[in-house]
């Protein structure tokens, strides 16, 4: 066993001692098929940005856009519009190849269960340890640069990858509760907006939140402006430990949204000792196994549910089968 302490309100051990897929447990067959009910048009919506988006790093210093190059086939003659020839003798097809260098949380994404770990003490001998979801450990199961990775031995996006991420997906529009300007939603604002939007949320869910932060960030075309994102569209208060209650008692299996990191930040704050930076991260993917989708562009799948009275539709949302990753893009669909 990892650990002998578990963090209060965690589910560590829930689904198994070696369990890397927390929530996710809860997408059954059974969840998949209530999921496909919801498809009644046959209309599907893509719910990823273009992956050159936002643009720059100034949101994120770490984060930098994809960038495409070619290779040479051979010396002198790259893989690019290259006239192929078999030998001495030439051919009328030409060719292209193509490579990327990508920042697996640059844009539309999956945060692994690797993404965010704390300091903790589960070994419950007084001495505090960095680790990860149900245990895992930064040094021996998450590795650095430092101990041969970067890798995440365990709770890397692969495991996310084969755990079938399609089922039923429900939207609330925060946009349409609230408009655009900057509103923290705690609890008693969540449950307004889902009651006056009738959208209701089951267990084995995924949970999606458009805050109209998908719509001004193409605006900026690829330039962002941080100060005015700042104070751009609704954002959820982890602050508020009802919200956080009920997060974990819905049972959904995945939280996303069209903005970065789900939850409002100010990184200006002080924090007491102890008290997280980012709380609904620590509930989601440190305690609970909840899997977080990041700038992901729901607007027209909004509008397209608010003419229809609809709130629930099939999502197909797999992250790229990357051993080792702690993040992943991805490209989801919403069938209707």
């Amino acid at each position: 066993m990892r650990w002998t302490n578990r963090p209060e309100g965690s589910n560590w051990g829930d689904f198994g001692p070696e369990d890397q897929i927390g929530r996710m447990n809860l997408l059954t067959n059974a969840r998949r098929r209530a999921g496909a009910r919801e498809i009644r048009e046959g209309l599907a919506f893509t719910l990823s940005l273009p992956l050159d988006y936002p643009g720059g790093n100034t949101l994120a210093r770490t984060r930098k856009p994809p960038r495409l190059f070619v290779e040479d086939f051979v010396e002198g003659h790259p893989a690019f519009n290259l006239e192929m020839a078999l030998g001495d003798v030439p051919s009328h097809e030409i060719m292209c190849d193509d490579a990327v260098i990508l920042y697996t949380q640059y844009s539309t994404q999956w945060d692994s269960l690797a993404h965010w770990g704390q300091l903790f003490d589960a070994d419950a001998d007084g001495i505090a340890e960095k680790v990860y979801y149900n245990g895992y450990r930064a040094g021996v199961h998450v590795l650095g640069p430092e101990q041969g990775g970067p890798t995440a031995n365990a709770l890397g996006i692969e495991n996310l990858a084969t755990a079938g991420v399609q089922g039923r997906g429900v939207l609330v529009s925060l946009k349409r509760a609230f408009g655009t300007k900057r509103t923290w939603v705690g609890y008693d604002l969540l449950m307004r907006a889902l009651d006056e939007q009738s959208v209701n949320v089951q267990p084995g869910d995924f949970l999606l939140l458009h805050t109209g932060y998908d719509e001004a960030l193409l605006s900026m075309n690829k330039v962002p402006d941080i100060h005015v994102l700042e104070k751009t569209a609704a954002v959820l208060d982890g602050s508020d430990s009802a919200l956080l209650k009920w997060i974990d008692q819905s049972g959904i299996v995945a939280l996303c949204s069209d903005n970065m990191a789900v939850e409002g930040f100010d990184f200006s704050v002080p924090r007491a000792h102890g008290q997280s930076l980012l709380p609904l991260h620590e509930l989601c993917l440190f305690k609970l196994g909840i899997h977080l989708g990041e700038l992901w562009y729901l607007a027209e799948l909004a509008e397209w549910l608010a003419q229809n009275q609809r709130s629930a539709f099939f999502l197909t949302a797999p992250p790229l089968r990357l051993p080792g990753s702690v993040g992943s893009p991805t490209t989801p669909i919403a069938t209707v």
